[in-house]
């Protein structure tokens, strides 16, 4: 049954009127225009105990504490705003509002300048209670907004606000209804990258998976969540940073994935001279890799983030399968360099479509796009099946009328090969690790990393159905 969209101003008015539901609402920057909504719809004096709004810098820190990033526009802002608006909540009001669900709406909001110098961006969260008895849950979301215009800007944080506080308390027990009431009536105005859920009613919900529906739902492009299992933002944990990107299907992650997570990290960082807390490694799959037959599988999804999370990796989902448009979603965070890790033969492939889409003379800007210059390609050997050679950059078959401009760009070290590999492992390919486990044909079990084999064979991943005694 398909959900019914309900206008912003009825939200509002809804939750007004419900006598079970009462808190705070404490807003900086792009004015207070989520209070703005419930105090105009009517019905204000059963919902709202305070609203509040502390923009000078001088007076935030004194009721919230001070940034040791000394930004007020961040995740960790948004937490100490909802603990203390919320102490005070139960302090000053348990007693006197019996079966009541709490609540606090937080944000901190940077919109567009007069200048027009920045894009616009922040964070909104909500502490709600589902038991007036209980213990509250958390919903923090990151938004980047999308008009160019700071009035709209503050309208579509507004009604951004009202659904979200919505959702909580309508949709909580709908993944696919609570992310895609987020965006009623601003569908194509924000973009919403991050999504989080704690407490003792967000137990069954994974984060992953509504990572995955942001993506899925044309939210944003990209989603990241880390070997907790819990959404990240890229502006928490890679801003100024070295960033290696790993883009792979993981289905399953065998021996030669393994191998070239490990080794393309280490010489990219190795070739940088950077230390550990200087680079990030992430994994990446795409929106396409991830739908079979245009449906998505959450099984087969979960599957395969379990083995990366149980690896300790930090994984991207995207709707990039243009590399530039990935590229692009990370330069607003100001990477110090971009490694992007491809087998070879996948590299041959996106060779291909350039010159394929390119013949009318749009060759030079396509690569362009394509072939940033602070973005180091890595790629990782094939080997033929047949002849049993080796496949790499030197010898990758390559239209001849784009060698001039790939003879370029591993002159300019743009493309380079990833010296140290294991050549005993390049005949293993992930589908037909897939086939054999889900055939029960023996042999995968030496084809991936011993805590890959732990994990199907202890959780049944990939449609695996017998035991295996694993050392």
């Amino acid at each position: 049954m398909s959900r019914t969209t309900t206008k912003t101003e009825q939200k509002a008015l809804e939750i007004n009127l419900d006598e079970h539901i009462y808190g705070t609402f404490a807003e900086i920057g792009a004015g207070q225009e989520v209070a703005r909504y419930f105090f105009q719809v009517g019905g204000a004096a059963g919902t709202i105990a305070k609203t509040m709004s502390a923009y000078d810098k001088v007076y935030s820190d004194k009721i919230y504490g001070s940034e040791p990033s000394g930004r007020y526009v961040c995740e960790s802002r948004i937490y100490k705003m909802l603990d203390h608006e919320y102490s005070l909540m139960q302090e000053r009001l348990h007693n006197h509002k019996k079966g009541t669900r709490f609540f606090v709406f937080a944000n901190s909001i940077s919109a567009i300048n007069y200048q027009k110098t920045n894009k616009g961006e922040g964070w909104l969260g909500v502490r709600f209670q589902i038991d007036p008895e209980g213990e509250p849950n958390d919903i923090v979301i990151h938004v980047k907004m999308l008009d160019n215009d700071n009035w709209l800007q503050q309208q579509a944080i507004g009604v951004l606000g009202v659904n979200l506080l919505y959702a909580c308390f309508r949709h909580f027990e709908s993944a696919d209804d609570f992310i895609s009431s987020l965006v009623d009536h601003i569908q194509g105005r924000v973009s919403i990258d991050m999504i989080r859920a704690t407490g003792p009613d967000c137990e069954n919900v994974d984060d992953r998976i509504l990572s995955l529906k942001l993506v899925d739902k044309g939210l944003t492009d990209v989603a990241i969540f880390g070997p907790d299992k819990c959404n990240l933002h890229a502006s928490e944990f890679l801003y100024k940073k070295h960033i290696m990107i790993v883009r792979g299907s993981y289905r399953p992650l065998t021996k030669v994935n393994y191998d070239m997570l490990k080794k393309g990290f280490q010489q990219f960082k190795d070739e940088n001279n950077l230390r550990d807390d200087e680079a990030n490694l992430l994994a990446e799959i795409t929106l396409d890799n991830l739908k079979d037959n245009q449906e998505l599988d959450e099984k087969d999804f979960v599957d395969r983030m379990d083995i990366l999370c149980a690896l300790g990796q930090t994984v991207i989902i995207s709707n990039c399968t243009n590399h530039a448009k990935l590229i692009s979603y990370f330069t607003d965070y100001k990477p110090k360099k971009i490694g992007l890790m491809l087998g070879v033969l996948v590299l041959q492939n996106i060779l291909q479509r350039l010159f394929e889409k390119n013949k009318d003379g749009r060759l030079l800007s396509a690569f362009g796009e394509v072939f940033i210059s602070r973005v180091q390609l890595y790629i990782y050997p094939s080997r033929n099946n047949q002849t049993r050679e080796l496949i790499n950059c030197d010898n990758i078959d390559i239209p001849e009328q784009i060698r001039f401009l790939y003879r370029h760009l591993r002159e300019c070290n743009q493309i380079k090969d990833i010296s140290d590999y294991d050549p005993d492992i390049l005949h293993i390919f992930s589908k037909e690790v897939l086939s054999m486990i889900r055939l029960g044909i023996p042999g995968w079990e030496n084809m991936v990393p011993v805590p890959v084999l732990k994990e199907i064979n202890n959780n049944n991943l990939f449609g695996f159905r017998n035991t295996i005694k694993v050392n």
